[in-house]
């Protein structure tokens, strides 16, 4: 594993040394965070660290702490370990990542300053991470050129990914138990907290846990304590992370045998089907509208809508059943940055119709992506689709009776290599 950071902490200043150079400065400086707190109170929201501040090193309870590098000199840790008798302070840093660094312990925010160096800097940091002389500029050509190349990763990066999803497995598989034993939202929540070791503070995102009807919220947000009279239909998206690294997995299941769970198989063939589809070259806006051309066969093999694929999609019948996008970028944040941008930041365009894609770049090597198909059944979006033309090709009788199961959502992830694909999720599943 140190020899794995090593490389990741050489590939890292390289990127640095040409993003400072392209855009004229000398240093680079970035903050980790400070606490927020909340309204009125003394109580601060859960610290999330400057993804920048974690590319660098594995920490991630760590506010007012910075790094900073110069090209050719070892990069700065400067590391804020107050003096406090309310809460615990952070240990000393630890592990082989810190011998490549000239680490400087801080107790006061306003310490940094005294280490950080002046001149031509890019400093790269919210706001209220400012100190005196040292105040984040963020600026647009060196943060467009390193977001654009943090979508390739690195071996240590996929290392970390790896092991969020093998994590994020052993939670998965103690909530499909838990939902085929009866359990609630929150029953099966606590029980995936349980598998992977994490609590509610330091998930990657929040989980998605949604029985019958509340599969058709795209972003159910809730987890309620009461068991379904009838459980038919269970949704989880739910991840997991590794220093700093997420993952992100959703599956759906049937209680029963039945219409639901042939659609749910289906759906599955045709997803294993788009992430192999995940090679070198692949434009991810036509991977994106091959999905929707897949679900509506599926959508005509079942019964559901009687028109051919094609015109489904040119007619965004497709959109009724499936609105969001095929997947975006991962990694240090779930949904990555750049995933429509290039290395100059201009945009990539969306696929017309499609305004909730997220990626919209050339898959390439390193590059890691959801590919996250789905079907719902969504009163609103059938509302409008049985208001329209394309109404009349509908099977309302079978949407009447999926109705109450609310949808199917399978997501893995996938690193693009020079041949074969990698399915981390799948992979993970495997091996659990």
């Amino acid at each position: 594993m140190s020899s794995l950071y090593a490389e990741h902490l050489s590939i890292l200043m390289q990127r640095a040394d040409a993003a400072l150079a392209k855009a004229g400065f000398d240093h680079l400086l970035i903050a980790s965070g400070v606490e927020k707190y909340q309204f009125l109170d003394d109580r601060p929201y859960p610290f999330k660290p400057n993804p920048h501040f974690r590319h660098w090193v594995p920490l991630q309870q760590h506010p007012h702490s910075w790094i900073a590098y110069t090209p050719g000199q070892r990069p700065v840790l400067v590391y804020h370990q107050p003096d406090d008798y309310w809460h615990v302070p952070p240990a000393p840093p630890e592990g082989a990542w810190v011998e490549h660094f000239d680490i400087r312990i801080i107790r006061e925010p306003q310490e940094a300053a005294a280490h950080l160096p002046r001149g031509r800097a890019a400093i790269v940091g919210e706001a209220d991470a400012a100190l005196e002389g040292v105040v984040p500029n963020n600026p647009p050509v060196l943060l467009n050129a390193l977001h654009y190349q943090r979508g390739f990763k690195t071996a240590y990066e996929l290392d970390r990914m790896r092991r969020a999803q093998r994590r994020a497995v052993k939670g998965h598989r103690a909530a499909e138990a838990a939902f085929r034993a009866g359990g609630s939202e929150r029953e099966i929540h606590r029980a995936y907290l349980e598998a992977t070791g994490h609590s509610d503070l330091d998930l990657p995102y929040t989980n998605i846990i949604g029985l019958n009807q509340h599969a058709a919220v795209l972003h159910y947000q809730y987890q309620s304590p009461e068991r379904p009279a009838t459980p038919l239909s269970f949704l989880i998206d739910a991840g997991a992370e590794v220093d700093g690294y997420a993952s992100d997995i959703t599956r759906t299941y049937a209680m029963h045998e039945g219409a639901f769970a042939d659609l749910i198989a289906a759906v599955d063939a045709e997803q294993q089907a788009l992430c192999r589809r995940v090679r070198s070259g692949v434009d991810y806006r036509d991977l994106h509208l091959e999905c929707h051309l897949r679900l509506g066969g599926v959508l005509r093999s079942a019964g559901i809508v009687d028109m051919d694929p094609g015109e489904m999609v040119a007619e965004g019948v497709t959109s009724a059943f499936f609105p969001h996008g095929l997947g975006h970028p991962i990694g240090l944040q779930v949904h990555d940055v750049a995933g429509r941008h290039d290395e100059e930041g201009n945009e990539i365009p969306r696929p017309a119709g499609h305004p909730y894609l997220r990626t919209t770049r050339p898959l390439a090597p390193g590059m890691v992506v959801t590919i996250e198909p789905g079907l719902y059944f969504i009163p609103l979006l059938l509302e409008r689709l049985k208001a329209g033309p394309q109404a009349k090709h509908v099977d309302w009788a079978a949407i009447e009776a999926l109705l109450p199961y609310g949808g199917i959502r399978i997501e893995d992830e996938v690193a693009c290599t020079d041949g074969e694909p990698e399915n981390l999720t799948r992979e993970a599943f495997a091996q659990a």
